[in-house]
């Protein structure tokens, strides 16, 4: 039984289902992740993530705050921040919304619920 059987010494290594993480790819991802002050939206690209950059970006300006955001796609960095589903909503390195597009208002909402 292939489908079942253990894993062959050659096979066990260091990565996992996601992809290859090392000691230095974690390292760079930890220290993205501690960064000051920024916004964030976590996710591979998808037409839902590129949805919650609008609406942050659209929040930001309501709110008279810089409007850079970053978009990180890389799942290393993603995975530092403890997030499995994206898209995801950073704020100052704190992770406020995962899994879901949010809308303008919920976003204003969050930025000055975090940010007051």
């Amino acid at each position: 039984m292939g489908l079942f059987g253990k894993k062959s010494k050659e096979d066990k290594g260091d990565s996992c289902c996601c992809g290859d993480f090392d000691a230095e790819s974690m390292a760079k991802a930890e220290s993205a992740k501690a960064e000051g002050a920024s916004v964030k939206i976590l996710g591979t690209g998808c037409p839902k993530c590129n949805a919650l950059e609008a609406a942050t970006r659209e929040a930001l300006e309501r709110l008279g705050m810089d409007a850079s955001i970053d978009h990180v796609t890389d799942f290393s960095q993603i995975a530092a921040y403890g997030v499995m589903t994206t898209p995801a909503l950073v704020v100052d390195g704190k992770v406020v919304s995962f899994g879901k597009v949010l809308k303008t208002d919920e976003v204003v909402h969050l930025l000055q619920k975090v940010r007051s």
